[in-house]
C-alpha cells in the first residue's frame, strides 16, 4: 500500500495577489532566501525533486542520482535544517520526503519557468 501525504497550511486559504506594494517581513526574506540556497546545487535540486513523488532511502537516492551515500547523507541533512525535508524511520531504514506541497509546487514553478527561459533564448544552454 502507498501512503498518500496530504498537506495543509494554516496560510492555504490567504490570496496570493496580496498587495505586493508592501515589503514581506524579514524574517520570511531570510528563511526564502536560505532554501533557494539550498536548491541552486543541482544534485539537492534533483534530490528534493525526487522526494516530492515519493519517500526515499539514501541508497535509493544514491542510485537514482549517482552519487555516493555518504554525498547524499550530506545533501539531505542540509535539507532537513532548511526545513525542505522530514524524514521517518520505518524499520532499519530513514525515509525521506519533501516537507508539503508547498515545495512540490515551489520546484514546479520553477522548472517551468526554466523550460519558458530556454525556449525563449533567454538562457544560455546547459553545458
Amino acid at each position: 500500500m502507498v501512503a498518500q501525504w496530504i498537506s495543509v497550511c494554516a496560510h492555504d486559504d490567504v490570496s496570493r495577489d496580496g498587495d505586493r506594494s508592501r515589503l514581506p517581513p524579514d524574517e520570511d526574506v531570510d528563511v526564502a532566501i536560505e532554501g533557494l540556497r539550498m536548491l541552486a546545487d543541482p544534485t539537492r535540486l534533483r534530490m528534493l525533486w525526487l522526494l516530492c513523488g515519493d519517500e526515499m532511502d539514501v541508497s535509493t537516492l544514491a542510485a537514482r542520482l549517482g552519487a555516493t551515500r555518504p554525498a547524499i547523507s550530506q545533501h539531505l541533512a542540509k535539507l532537513r535544517l532548511a526545513g525542505l525535508v522530514t524524514q521517518r524511520r520505518a524499520g532499519r531504514h530513514v525515509l525521506s520526503r519533501a516537507r508539503d506541497h508547498h515545495v512540490a509546487e515551489l520546484l514546479d514553478v520553477l522548472v517551468h519557468d526554466a523550460g519558458h527561459r530556454r525556449a525563449l533564448g533567454r538562457h544560455p544552454p546547459a553545458s
